[in-house]
């Protein structure tokens, strides 16, 4: 009898740490962080991603959805920034954000090196250099560098860190 209440013990133990484990996260720190970005990095990227978008061929349509409030559409989404300058993401290309200034012209392309959180992204000028690159963790926290590996911040949902703990942006957050 003694057995069976020692291994019920045990087993019940272990499959507590199991699930404690399966719940757990993969943590960073601003200098984790930065050498998970600086690990493989690309200083600069294929040109035929800047050539082939060097301007925003469907500008006024984006224009006109972006006005109405629409950034999810059937084949793309937009994200509309307050400088006026705007992304796109085609759903047949997730790897790829495009960033065009307010009349259609090609300021960036990020490079995403994965979909699922945490994962890497690149961002190059229209002359193929690496502008800086970013460790997304998940929806509410990333970390943004230059291409030096300089802390530009660390979002966590509506803010935006210094290296030295300072509020620098807001932004609007939803869960």
């Amino acid at each position: 009898m003694k057995k069976y209440l020692l291994f019920a013990i045990l087993l019940i133990f272990g499959l507590s740490v199991q699930a404690e484990v399966l719940q757990g996260g993969v943590s960073y720190d601003v200098n984790s962080a930065r050498n998970e970005l600086l690990d493989g990095i690309n200083y600069t990227i294929d040109s035929n991603y800047i050539n082939n978008f060097i301007y925003d061929t469907e500008h006024d349509k984006n224009i006109d959805f972006m006005l109405q409030g629409m950034t999810e559409l059937k084949d793309r989404t937009l994200a509309y920034f307050s400088d006026n300058t705007y992304a796109v993401c085609k759903h047949n290309d997730p790897y790829h954000v495009y960033y065009y200034s307010g009349d259609g012209v090609l300021n960036y392309v990020e490079k995403k090196e994965g979909l699922e959180y945490p994962y890497k992204t690149y961002k190059y000028n229209t002359a193929k250099k690496l502008v800086n690159m970013s460790l997304r963790v998940s929806k509410a926290e990333t970390f943004i560098y230059s291409k030096d590996g300089k802390l530009i911040a660390h979002w966590l949902k509506d803010k935006a860190y210094d290296e030295k703990g300072n509020v620098i942006m807001k932004r609007k957050y939803v869960e």
